[in-house]
């Protein structure tokens, strides 16, 4: 009885007024993509990527934001594990684009990180496009890249109590589509 009551104390649980997939279904109103909302799948059949979209829950204090990770896996070329972040640079202006090695091979790291830098379409959809977090790994024969975008995100506060979801506009759209296919063209050739 003690030990039941002790895992469901210290389990971990969705802050209060989480609702899942209702970030989903407002991302597949917004980015015209209705099948987000049912499978968690954005997919450009013209292009031919298919990335898997999941909801990700930040709990603060009285608060909670819930924001919409762009997953997509590929083929790797190579075997071996490498693992980097992307971001931009500058302090008050986007200035560029930087890879920080997190782990794997750092000969693998330096030849990647250039391929990606040189990549001018690739940098042309980066640059624009408002993104929190980028990582991009390869390990057992596989990219797997995860796109975490500031839009398309839900701040749900409980004091004082409102929920407001933050769309992705059209440009961000154009830039998000750009860069998933991008990657999708470039990382099965690494």
């Amino acid at each position: 009885m003690i030990r039941s009551l002790r895992e469901r104390l210290l389990a971990p649980r969705a802050p209060a007024g989480y609702r899942p997939g209702a970030t989903l279904a407002c991302l597949a109103r917004n980015l015209g993509q209705q099948n987000i909302a049912v499978g968690g799948v954005m997919h450009d059949p013209a292009q031919g990527w298919r990335a898997e979209v999941h909801e990700r829950v930040e709990a603060h204090l009285l608060m909670h934001i819930v924001s919409c990770e762009f997953h997509l896996q590929l083929p790797a070329l190579q075997e071996g594990e490498v693992s980097l972040e992307m971001r931009h640079t500058g302090a008050l202006r986007r200035t560029g684009l930087a890879c920080v090695h997190r782990k794997g091979d750092q000969v693998r790291f330096a030849h990647l990180r250039d391929r990606l830098l040189r990549h001018d379409a690739l940098v042309a959809a980066l640059m624009p496009l408002d993104f929190k977090r980028l990582n991009l790994a390869c390990r057992d024969g596989q990219w797997q890249l995860v796109l975490e975008h500031m839009g398309g995100s839900e701040v749900v506060n409980r004091m004082p109590a409102f929920r407001r979801y933050i769309p992705i506009s059209p440009q961000q759209r154009a830039y998000l589509m750009a860069s998933l296919a991008q990657f999708s063209d470039l990382l099965p050739g690494l």
